[in-house]
């Protein structure tokens, strides 16, 4: 199948319909549905079950659609950088991050960036770390920020600050005035936990059993950040990374022991050079890391 026919496989898919579809891609309707046939028999795969003159998509249709999405992203992004080259700008930066760094550091770094190099053209978009990792592996962005990777085949990636995960509460709260917090110290009051789908949940849980203590929690949240706004209603203490502890002033922040490591991490694709804006912004982002370290208490 060449990349035409997907696009249309993908439009019938999303719309629907042949009619929809055709709309959506400036064609004719008989055209879209004659492309749908060549790709079945090129194939040797039925990609539809016609009933009712209804088109309801096949398995084979969805793993097509499924796993060409990378070609798609790639696409885009050429067509983008095309169309800077065309518009004649200097440049354009395309930064994802995960909330920790995404909600605090980051647009610190980008506003001393952007003073510097006010024609350079930034988005910057705040997302899981899964889809950071795979929108940087395709191209489609120029750096990933996020906390505590593993390491992958198809990054390069920069260690830029080791931090330790924290235990946050209110000042009125039980634990607001020792020095560290443990597990046993949690086990005792209920406190806000991380799910346990997330890396740094995962952590803390293994944190708990590794002390023999009970891991009973009296709310659950996905993100550290969510975390943190829960504690400072009053909902309990929390263990999150030290970089979501320092966006919210309202929080006394305490060492979690035993340690959990919470590093940040710059990434990039492999298979491509940092262009100059990319290298000059990766600068930035270590200077404003190492400016805020003693206010997370990192090294």
């Amino acid at each position: 199948m060449n990349l035409r026919q997907l696009e249309i496989l993908r439009a019938v898919l999303r719309h629907e319909t042949t009619m929809a579809a055709a709309r959506a891609l400036g064609m004719s309707q008989p055209a879209v549905s004659n492309a749908l046939h060549q790709m079945e028999v090129q194939s040797g795969l039925s990609l539809f079950e016609r009933v009712n003159n209804r088109l309801f998509p096949t398995e084979a249709a969805r793993l097509i659609e499924e796993e060409s999405e990378p070609l798609f992203a790639i696409h885009e992004s050429l067509e983008r950088r095309l169309a800077d080259l065309r518009e004649d700008k200097i440049s354009r930066l395309h930064l994802l991050s995960t909330p920790p760094l995404g909600h605090g550091m980051l647009p610190q770094a980008l506003r001393a960036f952007l003073v510097r190099h006010p024609r350079l053209r930034c988005s910057l978009h705040v997302r899981e770390l899964d889809e950071v990792i795979r929108a940087v592996e395709s191209g489609t962005t120029d750096l990933g920020f996020g906390l505590g990777l593993s390491p992958h085949p198809a990054l390069e990636m920069e260690p830029l600050l080791q931090g330790r995960m924290v235990c946050v509460c209110r000042p009125d709260h039980p634990l607001a005035g020792q020095a560290r917090v443990t597990p046993a110290d949690l086990a005792r009051t209920g406190f806000v936990a991380l799910d346990a789908a997330t890396r740094m949940g995962a952590a803390v849980r293994r944190a708990f059993a590794g002390q023999q203590q009970p891991f009973s929690f009296s709310i659950e949240a996905y993100f550290c950040e969510t975390a943190c706004i829960l504690a400072a209603a009053g909902l309990g203490a929390a263990v999150v990374d030290p970089f979501s502890a320092g966006n919210n002033p309202a929080l006394l922040v305490k060492p979690f022991e035993p340690e959990i490591p919470a590093t940040a991490f710059a990434f990039w694709s492999a298979r491509r050079r940092l262009s100059p804006s990319a290298l000059q912004f990766l600068q930035e982002a270590r200077e404003a890391l190492q400016r805020g370290a003693p206010r997370l208490g990192a090294p």
